[in-house]
Protein backbone atom coordinates (compact mmCIF):
# COMPACT_ATOMS: atom_id res chain seq x y z
CA UNK A 1 0.00 0.00 0.00
CA UNK A 2 1.06 3.57 -0.63
CA UNK A 3 0.15 6.89 0.94
CA UNK A 4 -0.19 9.66 -1.60
CA UNK A 5 -0.04 13.23 -0.34
CA UNK A 6 -0.86 15.94 -2.87
CA UNK A 7 -0.46 19.64 -2.07
CA UNK A 8 -2.47 21.64 -4.62
CA UNK A 9 -3.98 25.06 -5.32
CA UNK A 10 -7.19 25.77 -3.36
CA UNK A 11 -9.18 26.29 -6.57
CA UNK A 12 -8.27 22.73 -7.65
CA UNK A 13 -9.88 21.10 -4.60
CA UNK A 14 -13.30 20.37 -6.13
CA UNK A 15 -12.05 19.27 -9.58
CA UNK A 16 -9.47 16.97 -7.96
CA UNK A 17 -11.96 15.56 -5.48
CA UNK A 18 -14.40 14.74 -8.30
CA UNK A 19 -11.63 13.18 -10.42
CA UNK A 20 -10.56 10.96 -7.51
CA UNK A 21 -14.13 9.83 -6.86
CA UNK A 22 -14.46 9.03 -10.59
CA UNK A 23 -11.34 6.82 -10.26
CA UNK A 24 -13.00 4.80 -7.52
CA UNK A 25 -11.30 6.36 -4.50
CA UNK A 26 -13.75 5.91 -1.63
CA UNK A 27 -11.94 7.83 1.08
CA UNK A 28 -9.53 10.70 1.43
CA UNK A 29 -8.50 13.32 3.95
CA UNK A 30 -8.49 16.95 2.81
CA UNK A 31 -6.88 19.74 4.86
CA UNK A 32 -6.47 23.47 4.37
CA UNK A 33 -2.75 24.20 4.80
CA UNK A 34 -0.24 27.01 4.28
CA UNK A 35 3.28 26.66 2.97
CA UNK A 36 5.93 27.94 0.66
CA UNK A 37 8.11 26.48 -2.04
CA UNK A 38 9.44 27.81 -5.32
CA UNK A 39 6.52 30.23 -5.45
CA UNK A 40 7.89 32.15 -2.41
CA UNK A 41 4.67 34.10 -1.87
CA UNK A 42 4.12 37.70 -2.90
CA UNK A 43 4.62 41.25 -1.70
CA UNK A 44 1.85 43.50 -0.43
CA UNK A 45 1.80 46.94 1.10
CA UNK A 46 0.27 47.31 4.56
CA UNK A 47 0.07 50.78 6.06
CA UNK A 48 2.83 52.03 3.78
CA UNK A 49 5.19 49.15 4.52
CA UNK A 50 6.06 46.38 2.06
CA UNK A 51 5.29 42.97 3.57
CA UNK A 52 6.40 39.61 2.14
CA UNK A 53 3.64 37.04 2.47
CA UNK A 54 5.53 33.79 2.01
CA UNK A 55 2.96 31.37 3.37
CA UNK A 56 0.68 30.52 0.49
CA UNK A 57 -2.71 28.82 1.10
CA UNK A 58 -2.89 25.29 -0.32
CA UNK A 59 -5.05 22.19 0.01
CA UNK A 60 -3.56 18.86 1.13
CA UNK A 61 -5.08 15.56 -0.04
CA UNK A 62 -4.06 12.34 1.73
CA UNK A 63 -5.02 9.01 0.17
CA UNK A 64 -3.94 5.42 0.85
CA UNK A 65 -4.18 3.06 -2.12
CA UNK A 66 -3.08 -0.41 -3.21
CA UNK A 67 0.33 -0.49 -4.88
CA UNK A 68 -1.22 -1.30 -8.27
CA UNK A 69 -3.42 1.82 -8.21
CA UNK A 70 -0.62 4.26 -7.37
CA UNK A 71 0.44 5.20 -10.90
CA UNK A 72 -3.11 5.81 -12.16
CA UNK A 73 -4.05 7.89 -9.10
CA UNK A 74 -0.88 10.00 -9.43
CA UNK A 75 -1.67 10.56 -13.13
CA UNK A 76 -5.22 11.61 -12.20
CA UNK A 77 -3.91 14.08 -9.62
CA UNK A 78 -1.45 15.56 -12.11
CA UNK A 79 -4.12 15.95 -14.78
CA UNK A 80 -6.72 17.49 -12.46
CA UNK A 81 -4.36 19.83 -10.54
CA UNK A 82 -2.01 21.09 -13.27
CA UNK A 83 -2.27 24.66 -14.54
CA UNK A 84 1.28 24.87 -15.88
CA UNK A 85 2.11 27.81 -13.61
CA UNK A 86 4.45 28.06 -10.62
CA UNK A 87 2.60 26.95 -7.50
CA UNK A 88 0.73 23.94 -8.90
CA UNK A 89 1.97 21.88 -5.94
CA UNK A 90 3.70 18.62 -5.19
CA UNK A 91 2.88 14.91 -4.84
CA UNK A 92 4.60 12.76 -2.20
CA UNK A 93 4.39 8.96 -2.24
CA UNK A 94 5.43 6.79 0.70
CA UNK A 95 4.93 3.16 1.74
CA UNK A 96 2.28 2.20 4.29
CA UNK A 97 3.05 -0.81 6.45
CA UNK A 98 -0.45 -1.50 7.73
CA UNK A 99 -3.98 -0.14 7.78
CA UNK A 100 -6.54 -1.13 10.40
CA UNK A 101 -10.21 -0.19 10.35
CA UNK A 102 -11.03 0.71 13.95
CA UNK A 103 -14.73 -0.21 13.78
CA UNK A 104 -14.32 -3.78 12.46
CA UNK A 105 -10.68 -4.64 13.11
CA UNK A 106 -10.15 -5.38 9.42
CA UNK A 107 -6.52 -5.00 8.37
CA UNK A 108 -4.59 -4.50 5.13
CA UNK A 109 -6.25 -3.64 1.80
CA UNK A 110 -9.64 -4.78 3.14
CA UNK A 111 -9.50 -1.87 5.61
CA UNK A 112 -9.25 0.71 2.84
Amino acid sequence: MKRIIAIVRPEKMEPLKEALFACGITGMTISQVNGCGNQHGWKEHFRGTEVLLNMVPKVKFEIVVDDEATDSIVATIQEAARTGEVGDGKIFISPVEEVIRIRTGEAGPAAL
